[in-house]
């Protein structure tokens, strides 16, 4: 497996090509802008897209699957709890003074342990709410795709509309049980590890609270 970063568009967000390179397929997690950039990426690769997988729908995360999606027609997967907040992504850039492209409606629906496949490789889907409605984690071979949920020594906001800071206190429980050298990939910021992030986090060593969380 090899996963390359893609720092992209104005929030600097991180969207992930996933590879099978031995089986050359490629899955494109999290697309939030710079369609081109990230397409150049694939074909870098060698690698025949099979699909977008979304952690969940915020603007910065989306922002190049309608542009994807007119060059390789691949199926857009999300949690159905994730779908209002899409359908208001173009609208919710304007409030930022960007432009972005309404994505189409998404082809397949995340469960709580579904199992994704791109070439050999598996993943497993778990629901952690909080940061915002439908946010998933996607995880397996040794990495996990926390979306905004946790960050290198920090966490996702819960101030924004359809957040819950109880649920993102949850949701953080959830991912911690996940074995300490598993390899986080967050929506922004550095990679870490569930075990530094156990030790050196202050929302997850007890000398923080996430705010909202009883």
């Amino acid at each position: 497996m090899k996963v390359r970063t893609l720092t992209v568009g104005a929030f600097e967000e991180n969207a992930y090509l996933v590879i099978d390179e031995a089986a050359g397929h490629a899955v494109l997690i999290d697309p939030g802008d710079e369609a081109s950039r990230l397409l150049a990426a694939v074909d870098e690769a060698g690698a025949v897209l099979d699909a977008i997988w979304l952690t969940h729908s915020h603007v910065d995360h989306v922002g190049a699957i309608a542009a994807i999606e007119r060059e390789r027609p691949v199926p857009v997967y999300m949690h159905p709890d994730a779908e209002p907040l899409y359908r208001q992504a173009a609208e919710h850039a304007r409030l930022f003074g960007l432009q972005v492209e309404q994505p189409p409606p998404a082809d397949r629906a995340l469960a709580e342990g579904d199992v994704l496949r791109v070439g050999r490789l598996e993943f497993g889907v778990m629901l952690t709410p909080g940061h915002a409605p439908g946010h998933v984690v996607i995880h397996g071979q040794g990495v996990a795709f926390v979306g905004d949920c946790l960050f290198a020594g920090s966490i996702g906001r819960t101030d924004l509309p359809m957040s819950s800071g109880a649920d993102l206190a949850r949701s953080l429980t959830r991912i911690c049980a996940l074995g300490d050298d598993t390899v986080v990939y967050p929506g922004h910021g550095p990679p870490t590890t569930i075990g530094r992030e156990r030790v050196a986090n202050p929302f997850l060593n007890g000398t923080a609270r996430v705010v909202g969380s009883p």
